[in-house]
């Protein structure tokens, strides 16, 4: 699901982003996701143009013949920052927040879980598009459940009873 626009009552409408998802925002909507487990959450924000994105990847690299880029962080990114050109922002002006990346499953080694692999594709990305990271939650062995304020770019990160502001 791709979400754009400028609207005018937007700053309370919430836009959801499922699993191998993403939306982005121009108009100061709230996006939120649910379910990171070993999955890479990467909230973007141009402060200056006023527009925001969320990505909810699944697995590190796409293959050459995926049909759902979202679906992992290597196109998944890309394809956010690409949806946020067309509303106006830059990539020079884009700041990143990660979140997820746990180490879900029994027989995750810590060395080589699908979301140490997704944190380090996503990282790997951002650097290659010259966007910084600015906060990061990530890794664990917990899931996680973001809100990205499309406003103020403030990344609300929450896990077993926890809530933290990146």
């Amino acid at each position: 699901m791709e979400t754009y626009g400028r609207g005018t009552d937007s700053a309370r409408t919430r836009r959801r982003v499922g699993i191998a998802d993403f939306a982005v925002t121009g108009d100061g909507a709230v996006l939120t996701t649910s379910g990171l487990g070993s999955c890479l959450g990467v909230g973007l924000f141009d402060e200056s143009a006023g527009v925001a994105g969320l990505a909810h990847t699944m697995l590190p690299t796409a293959p050459d013949d995926a049909d759902n880029v979202a679906k992992f962080s290597d196109t998944g990114i890309d394809a956010v920052v690409s949806a946020m050109r067309r509303e106006g922002a830059t990539v020079g002006d884009i700041r990143a927040k990660l979140a997820g990346g746990s180490a879900m499953f029994e027989f995750d080694s810590q060395e080589e879980s699908i979301g140490k692999r997704n944190v380090a594709v996503g990282r790997t990305t951002l650097e290659r598009l010259g966007i910084p990271i600015v906060a990061a939650d990530v890794g664990g062995d917990s899931g996680r459940s973001l809100r990205f304020e499309g406003d103020t770019g403030v990344l609300v990160v929450k896990s077993a009873g926890d809530e933290r502001r990146l």
